[in-house]
């Protein structure tokens, strides 16, 4: 069995969730390698939802280690919030789950100071769910946060205090100091910390001895390529590194030790929160695909923009991470339509281009070329094999591997454990054996 990484191939909301539990089952165990309780993972098993935050989906797996690693910030109010909420559905939470002694810690403050950041008068919000997510990672790269090692310390008051009084200064530039209660923040994070403290570990020497052993390990990435720290649509991004290259440096395992890399999009394409969009359809049609996809935030419940598949993002996110396989997800949703538009290059300043734009101002001024391919207007969910799909739909993924140029291994059309296809002699099938 291989070690493998599960990421977003697009703008996050590909429907990781689903794709990790499925194969969990297969893995020793499940790593989480970075983010917040800002990524919302939603697994349907039967008629029971699930929407995981921070712990990794593999946790509904009975056996499955689950690991919160290093490059995860972590809100324990949320955190514990999670665990209560998933042990009341029966399932052995503490049993299964460790949490880096590496992992930041978020406090009441970060929220804070991240809707000040937010709302602030001439700022261009990025549309953050205000979790407290960025706030915390600043303080990580500053070199002035509080680690798990250090919260289940008995001297964790010490170094709350001088991270408080840092905070409490912009509390009060903010006349905000009637809000934010340093005190009772402190007490109630002591209590927090008793709870977390045997959940805590060294994960990285856990994920490296468990690989050492000849046993498997799942990566699950929050979020999706291009709302990278570094190569997404900067700064309309997330804090963290969502990319692959993140497993590494999220959970202490060496690129080495890594077999796959697995790509997960959606057949068509959408974002939350604002930034540019290149193929974002802002017709009745994009409202419709809102509708059958039920595109709404798992986590916020924000509607999601839709768009159509951008076959130069694809391809820009599969040389980022390295992908050899794509996973399509929601091609269910697609079923109605007479025609389905693909964007296959963009326009920019007048030229035809087909790589991704860095600059902001380039990549708002991009007008998508788009080609239009035959739908198939026949139900495709519950369909088990590719040769099985009507033609036109399995003439639609040729198109998608055929213009990114990587495979498609696996086709997700509905929201169960068991309406997921792995393609026979795939890369996919291989590194799952």
């Amino acid at each position: 069995m291989s070690n493998l990484i599960v990421l977003g191939a697009q703008w996050g909301d590909e429907g990781k969730g689903k794709i990790v539990d499925l194969f969990s089952e297969k893995f020793h165990a499940v790593a989480r390698y970075q983010g917040g309780h800002n990524a919302g993972h939603t697994v349907y098993i039967g008629e029971r939802k699930f929407v995981l935050k921070l712990i990794p989906s593999g946790v509904l797996r009975p056996g499955v280690q689950a690991v919160i690693g290093n490059g995860v910030v972590i809100d324990p109010k949320a955190l514990l919030e999670e665990i209560h909420g998933l042990e009341e559905m029966g399932v052995d939470v503490k049993a299964q789950l460790k949490i880096s002694n590496r992992a930041h810690i978020i406090f009441p403050f970060h929220r804070t100071l991240e809707k000040i950041s937010e709302g602030r008068e001439g700022h261009v919000a990025i549309g953050t769910t205000s979790r407290g997510i960025g706030p915390c990672y600043e303080d990580k790269v500053a070199r002035r946060g509080i680690r798990v090692a250090d919260f289940v310390d008995s001297d964790f008051a010490q170094l709350y205090r001088a991270l408080a009084e840092d905070k409490q200064l912009i509390a009060t530039a903010f006349k905000l100091t009637d809000r934010v209660d340093f005190k009772e923040i402190l007490e109630q994070y002591k209590q927090f910390a008793i709870e977390i403290r045997p959940l805590v570990c060294d994960t990285q020497h856990l994920l490296n001895g468990l690989i050492r052993e000849g046993k498997s390990v799942l990566f699950e990435g929050a979020q999706g390529t291009m709302l990278d720290i570094d190569f997404g649509t900067y700064p309309f991004v997330t804090s963290s590194s969502a990319a692959a290259g993140g497993a590494c440096t999220g959970t202490g395992v060496a690129p080495n030790k890594i077999d796959g890399i697995v790509g997960v999009s959606k057949a068509y394409i959408t974002r939350v929160g604002a930034g540019p969009f290149p193929s974002e359809d802002l017709t009745e049609l994009g409202e419709e695909i809102r509708r059958r996809g039920n595109e709404f935030g798992s986590v916020t419940g924000r509607p999601r923009r839709c768009g159509w598949f951008d076959v130069p993002l694809l391809r820009y996110t599969a040389e980022v991470n390295g992908f050899d396989s794509l996973i399509i997800t929601k091609l269910d949703v697609l079923d109605e339509l007479k025609e389905i538009p693909v964007c296959v290059a963009y326009e920019v300043d007048g030229k035809v281009v087909h790589e991704m734009p860095a600059s902001t101002r380039r990549m708002e001024a991009i007008k998508p070329v788009f080609e239009r391919l035959p739908g198939w207007q026949t139900k495709t969910q519950g369909v088990a094999q590719m040769d099985k799909l009507p033609k036109a739909a399995q003439n639609y993924l040729k198109f998608l591997a055929e213009r990114t140029g990587v495979e498609i291994g696996s086709v997700s059309n509905g929201p169960e454990r068991n309406e997921t296809m792995i393609i026979p002699g795939s890369k996919l099938e291989k590194l799952l054996q």
